[in-house]
């Protein structure tokens, strides 16, 4: 199952951005998938779904983005391997 959102964006904004309507649409979801997973919010699969792609491109995305790609900080991982 899938839901409709409709957003009102001014037509200007897509050519700054050098994007058509669907490519900036495309983008978005992959933005936001991608935030939501550096936040810890969805997994690697359930941010491709979200964003409407393979799991790897949220992979890739992700230095696109500057999103650490692990959901454990170093900090975490470190205290984790007893180093803290």
């Amino acid at each position: 199952m899938s839901v409709r959102v409709a957003l009102d964006l001014p037509e200007d904004g897509f050519a700054a951005l050098r994007m058509t309507p669907e490519g900036f649409v495309k983008e978005m979801r992959l933005a936001a998938a991608v935030k939501w997973y550096g936040l810890g919010l969805l997994s690697q699969s359930k941010a491709a779904e979200v964003a409407g792609v393979t799991r790897h491109e949220p992979l890739e995305a992700l230095n696109r983005f500057k999103v650490f790609p692990f959901q454990t900080s170093p900090e975490q991982l470190a205290q984790e391997l007893g180093r803290a």
